[in-house]
């Protein structure tokens, strides 16, 4: 039984549930969300709560920023398909349990995450560079230069 009613799309929630990880986030559509097909091993994707990022765009790029403590950047995959679909991915492992320890509290997630974003047309996808330090992923997306050419009209009369 969902604890919130669902708003997005008729699927069933959760307070844990964030609306945009099974969704492919696109600026150019009016609500911003395209469902796009799910497979198997996407189905786990919203078991690691609460993957956030940040996309803002710059006069010379797009710039995604994502907080991910505790992970490596091995643990992460930053992937572009052909459509101008911008994918971070990855997994946080489950911490070791032994038979002797007493947990009181267990807030911290685990499990798989996937984010995708539909990049825009001015996009330069093969220049697309990513750096990860102390846990914060940053990914940059260089955009092509405005095209600013005036043109002079001649005014007959």
């Amino acid at each position: 039984m969902a604890l919130i009613p669902s708003i997005f799309g008729g699927r069933r929630s959760n307070v844990f549930f964030d609306p945009f990880s099974q969704d492919l986030w696109d600026s150019t559509f009016e609500s911003g969300l395209i469902p796009f097909s799910s497979n198997s091993s996407h189905r786990d994707t919203s078991a690691f709560a609460a993957v956030r990022i940040d996309w803002k765009e710059t006069p010379e790029a797009h710039v995604f920023t994502a907080d991910l403590p505790g992970l490596k950047k091995d643990e992460v995959k930053v992937e572009v398909e052909e459509d101008r679909v911008l994918q971070i991915s990855g997994e946080r492992n489950k911490e070791q349990e032994e038979k002797t320890d007493k947990w009181h509290r267990l807030e911290r997630s685990s499990g798989k995450f996937q984010r995708r974003f539909r990049l825009p047309e001015n996009a330069k996808m093969e220049q697309i560079k990513a750096t990860m330090e102390n846990g914060v992923l940053n990914v940059t997306v260089p955009k092509e230069p405005e095209n600013k050419e005036v043109k002079s009209i001649d005014i007959s009369g």
